[in-house]
């Protein structure tokens, strides 16, 4: 079973046969929405829109917790997908560009972030060398070549607290971090993935440039964002689709 988390503009999978939809209580709460079962191709799907299904719940606010568990011990997924929108930091990751990000840099505050949070239970530490799956993000690198869309397989993303954007000396801030693109979902998600030894990746549609970039150099152009995302996320669909298709 895959699991796919959608983000900004990917509340639901076109292309997913819908067998039935579920809603799930966790030990943490209720997650975003209700999990969409189906398939694409003869792969088993579960998807879960991140922000709910009327992109209802800022980035600060998503129970992370609840929908990693429910995808995890209710849904059976083995792997995770992650979708999301980001801005662009490094110069050549501009607007309508895809991405799998290896690495992670987290700048959020006050999100439970972990599933051992004390109590009788002992401490336990996970390592995050690594933030992302090497083979699943290999397999998402893979599928874009083999159907022609360019996705960069080389970039720091560094999460924030939004919802709110950037300021422009912030961006600065977080480029001599050495982060590439800039988003608000990434953590604690990944890290929850991990602790429940789930293989994690996300690829990532950059909408705008980051603030003080580009066109955004005096400010974002929030009437561009949904057409760009409209079209890189039909990309990320096709995408997916061949991953799915080339599961054995």
């Amino acid at each position: 079973m895959l699991a796919i988390i959608g983000g900004s503009g990917l509340t639901q999978l076109a292309s997913l046969e819908v067998t039935r939809r579920e809603v799930v209580r966790t030990p943490y709460g209720e997650p975003s929405a209700s999990l969409t079962f189906g398939r694409i191709g003869t792969q088993e799907v579960v998807f879960l829109a991140r922000h709910g299904h009327g992109h209802s719940i800022p980035p600060h606010r998503v129970n992370y917790r609840a929908n990693l568990w429910a995808l995890v011990h209710a849904a059976k997924a083995t792997g995770i997908v992650s979708v999301a929108s980001v801005g662009g930091i490094r110069s050549d990751l501009g607007t309508g560009k895809l991405v799998v990000p290896h690495q992670i840099i987290d700048y959020t505050w006050g999100r439970p972030a972990t599933f051992y949070d004390g109590g009788e239970s002992p401490v336990i530490h996970v390592d995050f060398t690594e933030p992302y799956d090497r083979s699943l993000r290999e397999r998402l690198l893979c599928a874009g070549d083999a159907i022609g869309v360019p996705l960069s397989g080389a970039a720091v993303y560094a999460t924030t607290q939004g919802p709110r954007l950037e300021s422009a000396a912030e961006i600065n801030r977080l480029e001599r971090d050495g982060a590439d693109i800039v988003g608000m979902t990434g953590m604690p998600e990944a890290v929850l993935a991990r602790e429940l030894e789930t293989p994690y990746a996300a690829i990532c549609a950059v909408a705008n440039w980051a603030a003080g970039r580009g066109d955004s150099a005096n400010a974002i152009a929030f009437e561009k964002i949904e057409a760009v995302l409209q079209e890189s996320l039909g990309q990320v669909r096709r995408v997916i689709e061949h991953l799915c298709a080339d599961t054995p």
